[in-house]
């Protein structure tokens, strides 16, 4: 705490308790010195701050440390601490670099404009966050067929990276077959370095769509609001075991029970059976994606 700052605390105390100066140091635990403390100006300290603000006015882009270099190659006898205090008392701060978030969508590859021609055309995915009743976080995936309406994973951790991503992904494609494309946002996970590459070395296309546009990627959006209704609003979470047991039941529940309007009533379970005994000409869909 500087001087001035515990001069300006003293004094409060003074005022609100009515008592004096050597008691509320006391009180404080002041040494009653220190408040009379003033700093020493050194001779060469205005020549410094001047020729400061000079270098940060040139070279904007500089921090307090770099300043600092430039002025010791100069001769003058600073360094970073004295600097920075300085670069404080003249109110100085490096703008923070905004760094432009990488976009690979168009509204080409919208749902209602790349539609799922049958099962295993097109899957999307997309997170669903929500937390435990003692605060713990939690990250669910959720993945969907989106000719079937079924539910292909729906995994909760506490965190999700794009390698886990893959790890997950492999699985699933030994047990389900890998489709033909996979829909999804513009979040940090689907448009890491790793994961469009890796999925492209299994010849599987990715549909990004437009930034800020939830509704071109619409069965992902359907299935989480749907998923929230159903389960994290009436369900208390109480650790991450206990999610990943009800989010399990409630899967199964999901794909073999629970009836779809869009697929005339039927479950997706019921639904996959039928398109696999119609063979090529599967059963067609009605046009709207309720769920």
């Amino acid at each position: 705490m500087s001087p001035t700052e515990k001069r300006e605390t003293v004094a409060r105390v003074q005022q609100s308790f009515s008592v004096s100066e050597r008691r509320a140091c006391q009180a404080l635990e002041f040494r009653r010195s220190t408040l009379r403390y003033k700093r020493k100006i050194r001779a060469d300290e205005l020549s410094i701050r001047s020729r400061m603000l000079e270098l940060a006015r040139q070279r904007p882009r500089f921090g307090y440390r770099r300043i600092a270099v430039l002025l010791q190659r100069e001769g003058y006898r600073v360094n970073v601490k004295r600097v920075s205090r300085q670069w404080l008392s003249e109110g100085l701060r490096l703008p923070k670099r905004i760094r432009k978030k990488r976009a690979f969508g168009n509204s080409s590859h919208a749902c209602h404009v790349r539609r799922a021609a049958g099962p295993n055309d097109v899957w999307c995915w997309d997170f669903i966050f929500d937390r435990t009743v003692h605060g713990q976080s939690l990250k669910w995936l959720s993945i969907v067929d989106e000719y079937t309406r079924r539910c292909i994973c729906l995994d909760v951790s506490q965190s999700i990276r794009s390698e886990d991503l893959i790890n997950r992904m492999s699985e699933l494609f030994v047990m389900y077959g890998a489709p033909k494309q996979i829909r999804s946002d513009n979040g940090p996970e689907f448009i890491s370095k790793s994961l469009p590459t890796w999925v492209l070395k299994l010849d599987v296309g990715t549909l990004y769509v437009e930034p800020g546009s939830p509704w071109e990627n619409g069965f992902a959006e359907s299935f989480p609001s749907r998923f929230r209704d159903e389960l994290p609003r009436v369900t208390e979470f109480e650790n991450l075991s206990h999610a990943r047991a009800c989010g399990a039941a409630w899967r199964e529940d999901y794909n073999d029970y629970r009836p779809h309007s869009s697929l005339g009533g039927l479950a997706p379970s019921e639904f996959v059976r039928r398109c696999a005994a119609s063979g090529p000409a599967a059963p067609a869909l009605q046009q709207h994606s309720d769920s």
